[in-house]
């Protein structure tokens, strides 16, 4: 084989892996791309760092009342809103229906503020092709390891999914606090939430 056919094989072999690590409806990464990238920006930059779970707010209501293409829309544009809000070198995944998680770099003194703006940006309605707009919103809980006092993926995103529904649908972001950590899960997840159970793989 060529020097010229190798190159071209490992263009079309990274096209290919950039592709099936993400979604395609959202553009985001999927379970495994996110949880290997977050690892390592969890290594990299430490207590920098805040895991941020969202869940889009009465998004069944979307589909049921406005129908799926409805429903597609609202997740697009949550995929490319958490994209524009954490930036390229985060990781930003699609966990399963309408949650997302977010790991990057973000010092505590901007954690406050950051998360605000995430709130307002979810908020904004989203317009559809045919011109009817649907108003939106999210439930957003953040963990930090310095607060938490783990950098271990699992323990952030327990901890982050628990303040998520402290904060179910009161239009503010929670910030985890130690004990969140240690609320009953399920795979990473809060027991008893859509999508869990003793047996089953989370959502």
């Amino acid at each position: 084989m060529s020097s010229l056919l190798r190159v071209q094989g490992r263009i079309g072999q990274r096209a290919l892996l950039l592709t099936t690590a993400a979604v395609p409806l959202t553009g985001l990464l999927r379970r495994d791309a996110y949880t290997a990238r977050a690892r390592r920006l969890l290594a990299c930059h430490g207590d920098d760092t805040a895991l941020v779970m969202v869940d889009a707010d009465h998004f069944k209501a979307v589909n049921d009342t406005l129908g799926h293409p409805a429903g597609d829309a609202v997740l697009a544009a949550f995929g490319a809103r958490l994209t524009a809000w954490a930036g390229p070198r985060a990781s930003v995944g699609r966990l399963g229906g309408d949650e997302f998680a977010v790991v990057l770099e973000l010092p505590a003194d901007r954690l406050e503020q950051r998360l605000a703006q995430l709130v307002r940006m979810l908020r904004t309605p989203v317009v559809l092709d045919d011109g009817r707009t649907v108003d939106v919103a999210a439930s957003v809980g953040a963990a930090t390891p310095d607060i938490v006092g783990s950098s271990d993926l699992a323990v952030l995103q327990r901890g982050a999914d628990a303040a998520l529904y402290d904060g179910k649908h009161t239009g503010h972001a929670v910030i985890a606090a130690m004990a969140h950590t240690t609320v009953a899960s399920v795979n990473g997840r809060r027991a008893g939430r859509p999508g869990t159970s003793l047996r089953g793989r989370a959502a």
